[in-house]
């Protein structure tokens, strides 16, 4: 009877270590390839603009700490070290599972950096996750108080409806812009639309149809707001102004007022981030570029950059996909002519994770390898 006491501690004992080992051990680094995407781009380019994609998702991203290190042609990154809060760190270790089961990972032992950005931000149930937006939109403002005044915005540079504007006060980090969308007309509500701040001094973006559930995209008859990675790339990790002249409405902040108003809590905001100790350099706000280079050269990528990608020489490239049409980017001409990734992905030499069909804009295909 003895015996078999200290047999079964012995295998308890040992299953208890082994499941401890499991966790200890747990690898939580991933490793991302960096394919040069034009003539001045650089590895420290790219890491500044994996930093600002981090940062857009909540990523603290403590300045002594060592979660971003750069290799020659590799970036490896460790994403309990990027000062993710619990939540949003169990999402990563999800992405991270499935990115080292794909065919790219499994070959290469690494993700390609463009399609990883394209991953966290290009893909809104990511992003949201991530972020933590509520699915609901009354959980959303269940967390705030918001004033009874409101403003009205009638010629809005986004939307081609009315949005009603209400908004908490601001207390530090903390206030949130709520954005109705109606019919100027018959007032019936097309969507809502949130924009909260974060902890590490980022804003964070919500929509909402008008039933108030989370989805992706705004509705393009309604708005051209498209995606959270359009309003990031617009709000450039700001509150932003009143940029036209808007009418005035009884019952609403009169247009001049409101608009000081915006310009008021948008300065403060700003302060607020310059004095952070930790995360990106929002006095640097331009920075943000080079994330937008980094999804934006892999979504549209050149033969120069296949070929790094592919480990093909570019001739190769050219004649492997010769009769695909090419393009030139409007924002960034630099980047050379260029093929849609939709279009030549089948040509590549492994499979890639799947992402989006668009980054900014409504998509076809809308992954979510987290649910």
């Amino acid at each position: 009877m003895k015996k078999l006491i200290v047999l079964i501690l012995i295998v308890s004992f040992s299953c208890t270590n082994s499941t401890y080992d499991d966790i200890v051990n747990e690898d939580l680094t991933l490793q991302l390839k960096w394919n040069k995407s034009y003539e001045d781009d650089s590895i420290e380019k790219s890491i500044i603009g994996l930093q600002w994609t981090l940062s857009y998702l909540g990523a603290m991203l403590p300045l002594s700490g060592d979660g971003i290190q750069a290799q020659p042609t590799n970036i490896s990154i460790d994403i309990e070290k990027l000062g993710f809060n619990s939540n949003a760190l169990e999402k990563m270790k999800i992405l991270n599972d499935v990115i080292k089961a794909s065919e790219e990972y499994q070959l290469t032992n690494t993700i390609d950096l463009g399609r990883y950005v394209s991953l966290l931000i290009g893909a809104p149930e990511h992003y949201y996750e991530i972020t933590g937006v509520p699915y609901l939109l009354s959980d959303m403002l269940n967390n705030y108080e918001l004033n009874p005044e409101r403003g009205h915005v009638n010629n809005s540079g986004v939307s081609y409806e009315t949005r009603l504007i209400s908004f908490s006060e601001q207390d530090g980090l903390n206030q949130l812009f709520f954005c109705t969308e109606i019919d100027p007309e018959t007032e019936e509500i097309f969507e809502f639309e949130t924009v909260d701040l974060m902890s590490n001094g980022q804003v964070r973006f919500g929509i909402y149809d008008k039933d108030g559930i989370r989805i992706s995209n705004t509705d393009p008859l309604h708005s051209n707001a498209g995606k959270p990675a359009k309003c990031m790339w617009c709000h450039e990790s700001g509150i932003q102004p009143l940029f036209s002249v808007q009418d005035n409405f009884e019952g609403f902040i009169p247009y001049l007022e409101f608009k000081d108003l915006l310009v008021d809590f948008k300065t403060s905001h700003r302060n607020l981030q310059n004095s952070l100790a930790d995360g990106v350099n929002f006095q640097e706000s331009l920075q943000h570029i080079q994330t937008e280079i980094l999804y934006i050269s892999f979504m549209e990528p050149s033969a120069e950059r296949l070929s790094l990608e592919w480990n093909m020489p570019v001739n190769e490239i050219e004649n492997l996909l010769v009769g695909l049409p090419t393009h030139i980017h409007e924002e960034f001409s630099f980047l050379g002519n260029l093929y849609n990734r939709e279009e030549i992905e089948s040509f590549a030499p492994f499979t890639g994770l799947q992402v989006s069909s668009s980054v900014r804009e409504m998509s076809e295909i809308e992954v979510n390898y987290l649910n």
